[in-house]
């Protein structure tokens, strides 16, 4: 390892001199005791469990409050707002008529009812309007006893031309109806540049619709973000039957069913339930494990390709499993972990294209995000990901990527700078934060602990292709599949529920801070100073990166 750890965590009293010195806007911390990746790498650390913090993950049934439908007719519902590639366009999402779950069920049609926006600057002069288009899915299994399922109709319009920094107000629906939703609105971001971001930008993976979850969402929405990412794995309607049967693990309890069943509606309750937050505030979703959701005709992943909209075809990617886009100075890459990575493949080539053309004196930072995270030292999802690990994180690598987040793993960690399992001062910070709150148990024991080493046979993800994940071939765990003390990549590590914001300052420094669940609003569980060294890690580009060996 050539990097000394670093104590400074104990050593705050000197981050003031070095953010004056270095901050282009006179970044003032708060905190003075608030320490900085110029400080690391970090001595690796590890929070006790404690589980009386840690309530049991409950789903909230259907007939709570919460997630009934409030709406009548074609009223519209489940109304969301996401962004497009630039500030100046947004999608408004909403479902209008009543799903249905039966033997016999028949799909509404989406020409029966339009899609149709009215925005403004102001509420009582709505003088845009804006027509999109509308679909149905349909979730079918081709076994006698089992529940099919046909969604409400799904609307997706696309409201462009907008003003950066701007609240907008917007009503949905269909007037020759009539059935036109409530008067609702959003605030655009900035426009991209290397001193214009969004204030404040949440961070969540695995969120489920439990009562935790409920407990993450009001306690990120008390944070004000300007922007929400989900990092994946989404409502978890695939840990019930189609009859409405749930449980915390599906295979434990459903061993003997003919196909991974889902129950739909929770997709639905889900929608209820986020509609507070997200029909002001916009959500970028990237697909999980949980939304593959297997059916008739081997089709996968159709709720999540149906219920979202994505700025694929503005980022050139033509798939929901892909895409990217600009928040102000912030270049968002969202990659897919469960169709092909590889580098002969659309994603890949796609990336390298996208990477090619960010600018990075229009926005400096880069920010990659997928589900499955490559650097975790938890047993539960133990090196799953290694073989997308060693097709893409060269390229990640060679482009200056500043900042990875993924979800998965149901707890919080946080690496210092790694590249190929090295520390390296120009590698990314990757932070796994599926800790949204979802039914499955929380992450508590970690791959280096005596016994939890998990098999290398039992690792590899069916959806994700090969096996990767072999011993290390050099450093402190030459030899061997975990290492036998918490690795020199993880920085801080504890299993909780709560939530990231990320608040970038300027074009080199930005504040990382996760909550947990139980603290309160002005207690934060994790935080630190990114500070990204364009001079010291100048990127250069590697159109075909060597694959990667797994190294530590």
């Amino acid at each position: 390892m050539e990097m000394a750890f670093s104590n400074s965590y104990r050593m705050g009293g000197i981050f003031l001199f070095f953010i004056f010195l270095l901050s282009p806007l006179d970044i003032r911390a708060t905190n003075a005791n608030i320490p900085s990746t110029l400080d690391g790498p970090f001595e690796p650390e590890t929070l006790p469990y404690d589980a009386s913090l840690r309530g049991n993950a409950v789903d909230i049934p259907d007939t709570d409050p919460l997630v009934r439908r409030r709406v009548a007719g074609f009223e519209p519902e489940q109304l969301s707002v996401s962004l497009s590639f630039n500030h100046d366009s947004i999608w408004i999402t909403w479902i209008t008529g009543e799903f249905q779950i039966g033997d016999n069920i028949k799909p509404l049609d989406p020409k029966t009812v339009a899609s149709f926006v009215r925005y403004g600057t102001s509420r009582t002069n709505l003088n845009h309007e804006a027509t999109g288009h509308s679909l149905v899915y349909d979730q079918l299994y081709p076994f006698e006893g089992l529940q099919n399922y046909t969604s409400g109709i799904i609307h997706h319009v696309r409201l462009t031309g907008l003003e950066p920094n701007n609240k907008y107000y917007y009503q949905c629906g269909d007037p020759s109806i009539p059935a036109m939703s409530d008067v609702y609105y959003f605030r655009t971001l900035p426009a991209s540049g290397p001193q214009s971001y969004p204030k404040r930008i949440a961070i969540v993976g695995d969120l489920g619709l439990t009562y935790n979850t409920t407990c993450t969402i009001n306690h990120m929405s008390s944070n004000e973000p300007d922007l929400v990412l989900l990092v994946g794995d989404v409502t978890y309607a695939n840990l019930y039957l189609t009859n409405g049967t749930g449980s915390d693990c599906y295979s434990c309890s459903f061993s003997k069913t003919p196909i991974h069943e889902t129950y739909q509606p929770r997709w639905d309750y889900w929608g209820r339930f986020m509609q507070n937050l997200v029909s002001r505030v916009p959500i970028m979703v990237v697909e999980g494990n949980h939304e593959i959701e297997a059916q008739a005709g081997n089709q996968t992943f159709v709720a999540y390709s149906s219920r979202f909209a994505f700025p694929s075809e503005e980022s050139g990617s033509l798939s929901s499993f892909y895409y990217s886009f600009n928040a102000g100075g912030i270049h968002f890459i969202m990659l897919g972990a469960y169709i092909s990575y590889d580098m002969s493949g659309h994603q890949y080539k796609w990336l390298e294209k996208d990477l090619a053309n960010v600018d990075r004196s229009v926005t400096p930072w880069l920010v990659a995000t997928w589900h499955p995270p490559w650097y975790s030292s938890y047993s539960s999802h133990y090196r799953e990901a290694e073989c997308m690990r060693v097709e893409m994180e060269a390229l990640l690598y060679s482009y200056g990527v500043d900042i990875v987040f993924n979800g998965h793993v149901h707890a919080y960690e946080r690496s210092n700078r790694v590249f190929n399992y090295t520390l390296d001062p120009c590698g990314p910070i990757h932070i796994t934060i599926g800790d949204g709150g979802n039914l499955e148990k929380m992450a508590i024991t970690h791959a280096d602990e005596p016994d939890n080493c998990p098999e290398p046979s039992s690792t590899p993800d069916p959806y994700m292709g090969g096996f990767c994940a072999t011993n290390f071939t050099s450093g402190p765990a030459a030899g061997k599949f975990c290492w036998d003390r918490q690795p020199d990549y993880s920085a801080f590590r504890e299993s909780s529920f709560g939530h990231g914001i990320l608040e970038v300052k300027n074009e080199t420094w930005a504040l990382w801070t996760w909550h947990r669940n139980q603290d309160s609003d002005n207690k934060v569980g994790d935080q630190i100073y990114i500070v990204r060294q364009p001079d010291k890690c100048p990127f250069h580009g590697m159109p075909q990166p060597k694959p990667l060996l797994a190294s530590s």
